[in-house]
């Protein structure tokens, strides 16, 4: 269990719930195929169904859940075809994501991409590995917020869940996270071409690894 979904009060239940089924997705306690039923979830988490019916419909639209007609709700698989689509857009739209970023970003926003990054670095000496994953996937999300465009920002979030899924799986996580140090030095630069290039560069590198990648999700290795 990575939390109770009746706390902390802040977001609405059904967000509650829904991060708590996605976080368990992200670290394999749900495993590709397994069936999640509404019951069985409202029971354990001591909520009605209904905000367990939402969170399920909402991560259906991140692309983490199916809907089976003879089965219910599975999370889900992702194909060879998945992956690499992901691998399309995400070439498009976090390019332009970095290099608004490189126009757009303060000082403040800069130390902040720069402290998440060596919050990822301590916890990962630390052995926290599966926090030090979580911290390490927000550098993403903060520079995507950096871009400020709501439109953007629109177009990637029904690919964020099945992105970070993706690259927990990444085995070097210290290298990916010296990755992203050159892609804040690209952002900081201020360049918007630099920015976009080192961008592609970093997605390419793990974009040629997606074959593995892919069946390390498939199977559900941790």
């Amino acid at each position: 269990m990575t939390g109770d979904p009746r706390t902390p009060k802040a977001a609405p239940l059904r967000e509650q719930v829904r991060d708590t089924i996605r976080q368990r997705i992200f670290d394999g306690y749900y495993a590709p195929g397994t069936r999640l039923i509404e019951r069985d979830l409202a029971e354990e988490f001591s909520v009605s169904r209904l905000p367990v019916r939402e969170a399920l419909r909402m991560l259906r639209q991140e692309g983490l859940v199916v809907e089976k007609a003879t089965r219910g709700s599975l999370v889900a698989s992702l194909t060879e075809k998945d992956v690499r689509d992901l691998f399309d857009l995400r070439g498009a739209l976090e390019v332009l994501a970095c290099r608004l970023a490189a126009e757009r970003a303060t000082a403040t926003q800069l130390e902040d991409l720069s402290e998440l990054l060596d919050a990822a670095d301590a916890l990962l000496a630390a052995g926290r590995r599966d926090k030090a994953q979580r911290t390490n996937n927000e550098f993403h999300d903060r520079v995507i917020d950096i871009a400020d465009n709501d439109l953007l920002r629109a177009a990637l979030a029904p690919l964020t869940g099945r992105l970070h899924w993706l690259f927990r799986h990444v085995d070097d996580l210290a290298e990916l996270i010296g990755e992203h140090r050159r892609l804040l030095a690209a952002i900081a630069s201020g360049d918007p071409d630099t920015a976009a290039a080192e961008s592609a560069r970093h997605i390419a590198k793990y974009r040629a690894q997606f074959p593995e990648l892919h069946a390390t999700v498939t199977s559900g290795h941790q």
